[in-house]
């Protein structure tokens, strides 16, 4: 009673109080629940009730007051059962360091042909991108036969329902900022702001910029309009549940949409949908945000959920600094994850420190999907979460109790990482499935290389060390190659293989040895004349101060007191002779090589198909070749040749394994013999299922009637039976013309055919369709009137060569296909004593391009010549540099490549030559 009079008088003396500011929300809770905050807040002056924030629970409330802050919170001990209050503070998606490249890199999504994934057609730059094999996710898949169960949450900014990539995953999911049901961030789109609204994909345009972190493959028109205030944040939902269906594409998606277009969301719509995802299923929580600052409501939603078994990951922020920041840093209830470069370094960008670090993983140019049925690529830890919470989700699929604790551990089993303040180091799939289950992955490793970058000036050497790290206690011989050098210059690794010990990481040095630039060319051997051995210089001094002593000594012959100073000296000369022409020092005979392995790849077929087998001996074959004898213990199913001949000087030699139609799985056994050594290999030769019509493609889908034609690519559900597969073919409207069928080959799986135009007036669509065994697919091509081209680019490739030892190829581009007769293109060189090119070039009717070649001579400085291109009244140019002989200046991308078996692993470093 004392307390609601207390109350009472202080609701009385407030009556009288003006608002001096907007309403303030605060976010309270009590054990007293709602009617105690109605009393508070019977009148508005004092409060007003928006709403539980809790779900069920009924302890978490919203309310806004127009009372100064410090006023309202005196009043709250006074409620029954009041535990704590805080301000309802705003989070912003937009900030950091996380950056694009300048310029966008040219090969940036650049393979879109359609792949099957996840039960549909995606971009394989998508699908086979470098990131998923860094983290190994398609090996995890399928070595513990997990495609992800359960449902993941992303806290965002929603997704695009209709992207073809989520169907058939994607739950409705709830708009926390519009309080109504369905999570999708296309109703923060505003018609009037967009040239042609709703914006259509656009799959032939390049990546465009849309923030600070995204290039999205959209029309420029389009990615203007985003790349601005109000969409600021526009997509980021969309990306990041691309990324979770990447890991785990059977896992159900729940968008709960708690951000704006322009990033922002208040702390209160977050906990909503905290709890909200825990009550509504989910079984994972992905949170691509974070906030400096702490809250206690923040952490206790987060401990329910954890409660409640509830796996959560948070990107660990884009600062570039060594922070706390929230929700990473609460790591009883969260994995914080960092963001790595695909060199297993840091990213520039990324907070670092393990009291915020759980683990890291890729989250530079990661590809994932994006509204409007797209694509794009981003850059920053939003994009490294999401492969935390995918594999929560193949964990899921392994053992359906999984809680936090039990997700964390297994997540620590990671890659190590050489920078500090990076948790337990990079995620790798594999190593977390198999800290929870007997199963684990093929023996394999990864590679990286220190430093990613070097500046050297031409005639100097750049050092790089190269690391093979073993992963499932790989205990493979790893052999390295260098690629990339630039003229005039050599790349080597040294050891050139390194053997793994199962545990630590085996290095070699990469040395790049460059040729400095000179005023003119160097003094050359004959081209084809024997290498000049070290030691002949050495035997000619020795021969020419012999000469004069044997002269000396036979002239004094007469001498009886001398007689050996002559025979010495022609001794000497006699044995110099000798020693320069070969008398001396036969090299003794090779050891003979053994029988090392024999492997089979694949090893496992459909009945008809057949598998490469590959022999390899402990060294060089020796004179002749080594003939390996092969048998088959089963040549009604399998058979092989009868030996297979290791060339002269090489240590391998492969065959082919043909196999017959089986009704059952047969195992076969293959061995080969040598020199009486025998090593075996075994394969599994299965029945063949008939395969059904999967897919009908076109490339493209939008073509110049008359003038160009489409592919189009049929695609069965598995390899076609003996004979083939004959596939139907039709089309709806003479604008297009098809062939009536197209075969895929027996063991194929698809087969391509041209689509033939006639031009037309008019844009006109056509349907083309196949058929086979019952099921029928279709395609659209629009086919459109013929446009006269303008020039668009001029390119030269390479952009610096040396001078009379090099050409340069040009490439002149037309805004579509030339018309009939071609479209002469005029060239011209600014410097035509440095570099000449041909008076003009033609660009092929139907073609929209042509290359010429730009010769160059011989200069003793570094010359820039400037290129010109005209057509049709417009006039492009590009810039040559002719440098005199030398390792030309520029920058320069070597990839260096571990090869073990069938595995193949590469990392790239870039060296600058001045």
């Amino acid at each position: 009673m004392k307390r609601r009079m207390w109350l009472a008088g202080a609701l009385a003396a407030l009556l009288l109080a003006a608002p001096a500011k907007a309403d303030t929300g605060v976010i309270i809770r009590t054990t007293g629940g709602l009617p105690v905050l109605q009393v508070l807040c019977l009148l508005p002056t004092t409060c007003t009730v928006v709403g539980a924030l809790d779900g069920t629970v009924g302890q978490v409330f919203l309310v806004t007051t127009p009372l100064p802050l410090q006023t309202f919170l005196g009043l709250l001990p006074g409620l029954t059962g009041f535990v704590d209050a805080e301000v309802n503070q705003v989070l912003n998606l937009v900030g950091g360091l996380n950056l694009l490249p300048a310029p966008i890199p040219s090969t940036l999504m650049s393979d879109r042909s359609s792949v099957p994934y996840g039960g549909t057609n995606v971009w394989n730059s998508y699908a086979n991108q470098t990131a998923t094999g860094i983290v190994e996710v398609q090996t995890a898949q399928t070595a513990f036969n997990v495609t992800g169960t359960g449902v993941v949450a992303d806290i965002d900014t929603g997704v695009d329902p209709g992207h073809p990539a989520l169907q058939g995953v994607l739950l409705a999911g709830y708009d926390f900022t519009r309080n109504q049901p369905g999570g999708s961030e296309m109703t923060d789109l505003n018609p009037s702001d967009f040239p042609t609204f709703p914006p259509q994909s656009c799959a032939t345009c390049q990546p465009a910029t849309v923030n600070q972190s995204t290039a999205a493959v959209l029309d420029q028109s389009t990615a203007a309009v985003l790349d601005g205030s109000p969409y600021a944040a526009f997509g980021h939902g969309t990306m990041v549940m691309g990324i979770i269906h990447l890991v785990a594409p059977t896992a159900q998606l729940l968008p709960l949409k708690a951000f704006h277009a322009d990033g922002t969301a208040a702390l209160s719509d977050i906990l909503r949908a905290i709890y909200y995802g825990v009550q509504n299923g989910a079984n994972a929580i992905n949170m691509s945000f974070d906030i400096k600052t702490s809250s206690t409501e923040l952490q206790k939603a987060l401990d329910y959920a954890n409660q409640q078994g509830v796996m959560c990951a948070a990107s660990a922020g884009n600062d570039g600094v060594q922070e706390i920041v929230y929700p990473a840093a609460l790591q009883s209830d969260v994995m914080g994850v960092a963001s790595t470069s695909d060199q297993d370094t840091r990213s520039s960008f990324s907070n670092y420190g393990n009291a915020i670090v759980w683990v890291a993983a890729p989250g530079e140019a990661i590809v994932s999907t994006y509204p409007f049925s797209s694509y794009a690529a981003g850059w920053g830890t939003s994009f490294s979460a999401p492969f935390v919470s995918g594999g929560a989700a193949l964990l899921h699929n392994l053992r359906t109790t999984f809680v936090q604790s039990q997700a964390a551990t297994a997540v620590a089993h990671a890659v190590p990482l050489v920078d500090s303040g990076m948790g337990n180091g990079r995620l790798d799939l594999c190593l977390t499935l198999e800290a929870v289950t007997a199963a684990s992955c093929p023996q394999d490793y990864s590679v990286s290389a220190t430093p990613s970058t070097a500046t050297i000036t031409a005639g100097q050497q750049a050092n790089f060390t190269v690391s093979a790290m073993p992963l499932h206690n790989s205990t493979q011989t790893v052999t390295w190659s260098c690629t990339g050098a630039p003229p005039q210059a050599t790349c080597a690794v040294s050891p050139s293989s390194v053997t793994l010990d199962g545990k630590n990481a085996a290095t070699a040095t990469v040395t790049l040895t460059t040729m400095a630039r000179g005023f003119s060319l160097p003094l050359a051997l004959p081209r084809y004349g024997p290498p000049l051995q070290p030691w002949w210089p050495l035997v000619a001094c020795f021969a020419w101060l012999a000469v004069p002593v044997l002269l000396w000594a036979f002239s004094r012959a007469s001498r009886p007191r001398r007689p050996g100073l002559a025979a010495t000296a022609g001794l000497l000369a006699v044995s110099l002779c000798t020693y320069s022409c070969g008398g001396y020092g036969t090299p003794p005979p090779p050891i003979s090589p053994t029988l090392s392995s024999m492997a089979l790849n694949p090893t496992t077929v459909n009945g008809g198909s057949s598998s490469m087998g590959t022999v390899t001996l402990s060294g060089p074959a020796p004179a002749g070749g080594a003939a390996v004898t092969l048998t088959s213990s089963s040549t009604s199913t399998a058979t092989v040749p009868a030996s297979v001949t290791v060339a002269a000087g090489a240590s391998s030699a492969t065959f082919t394994v043909s196999t017959s139609a089986v009704t059952t799985s047969t195992p076969v056994t293959i061995s080969a013999s040598y020199v009486g050594v025998t090593q075996t290999a075994s394969l599994t030769v299965v029945p063949q299922a008939l395969p059904t019509l999967s897919t009908l493609t076109l490339n493209p889908t939008s073509v110049t009637g008359g003038v160009q034609s489409s592919t189009g690519t049929v695609t069965l559900s598995g390899p076609a039976l003996a004979g083939g597969a004959q596939v139907l073919l039709s089309s709806d409207n003479v604008a297009a013309n098809v062939l009536s069928s197209v075969t895929v080959a027996a063991g194929a799986s698809s087969a391509t055919f041209t689509v033939t135009t006639n031009a037309v007036t008019t844009s006109t669509p056509v349907t083309i369709s196949a058929s086979y065994a019952g099921v029928t697919k279709t395609a659209s091509l629009a086919v459109a009137p013929q446009a006269l081209p303008t020039l668009s680019t001029l390119t030269l490739n390479p952009t610096s060569v040396t001078g009379g030892a090099q050409s340069s190829t040009g490439t002149v581009t037309l805004s579509g296909p030339a018309p009939a007769g071609g479209a002469a293109v005029t060239l011209t060189s600014s410097s035509t004593s440095t570099a000449t090119v041909p008076a003009s070039v033609t660009v092929a009717a139907g073609a929209s391009s042509a290359t010429f070649t730009v010769s160059t001579s011989a200069v003793t400085t570094s010359t820039p010549v400037t290129i010109s291109a005209s057509y049709a009244g417009v006039t492009k140019t590009a810039s040559l540099t002719v440098a005199p002989p030398g390792t030309p200046a520029g920058t320069y991308t070597l990839t260096i490549t571990g090869t073990s078996g069938n595995l193949s692993h590469s990392i790239t470093v870039q060296v600058t030559v001045n």
